[in-house]
């Protein structure tokens, strides 16, 4: 079977994906107070790390693991919804897919305190 909302091509979709996407961010900021705070302390990092960084390389990591982080939240807060709409009841399943998704999220934020750590001390130690 065929999707309906599938039929849309060349610069049509891209519109109309780019505008889905601009959708997504504004309920993840609206309904997920973890994406909020992620997204107020990238505000602040981004510019941190153009001022930490001492070479592109470095400031790239050190946005790249930012972006990641947004990522991997939006990523969880999809599986949530999904999961929530499917059934508020407590499953095991549910409970696995959700449990998941969030050391998904550990890890990515893990992932960016060692890559912000190491370039600190790469930084003021040598």
């Amino acid at each position: 079977m065929t999707n309906p909302y599938k039929g849309h091509v060349g610069l049509d979709r891209i519109v109309r994906a780019a505008g889905h996407s601009m959708a997504g961010l504004a309920s993840a900021y609206r309904f997920e107070s973890a994406f909020r705070q992620e997204a107020w302390a990238a505000a602040v990092l981004v510019p941190a790390a153009l001022c930490l960084g001492t070479t592109w390389w470095q400031r790239l990591a050190l946005i790249g693991v930012l972006l990641i982080v947004l990522v991997v939240e939006l990523l969880n807060s999809a599986i949530e919804a999904a999961v929530d709409r499917i059934s508020f009841d407590r499953h095991e399943l549910s409970k696995r897919a959700k449990d998941q998704a969030s050391a998904a999220v550990f890890l990515s934020l893990g992932f960016a305190v060692a890559t912000w750590a190491l370039v600190a001390a790469e930084r003021f130690l040598g």
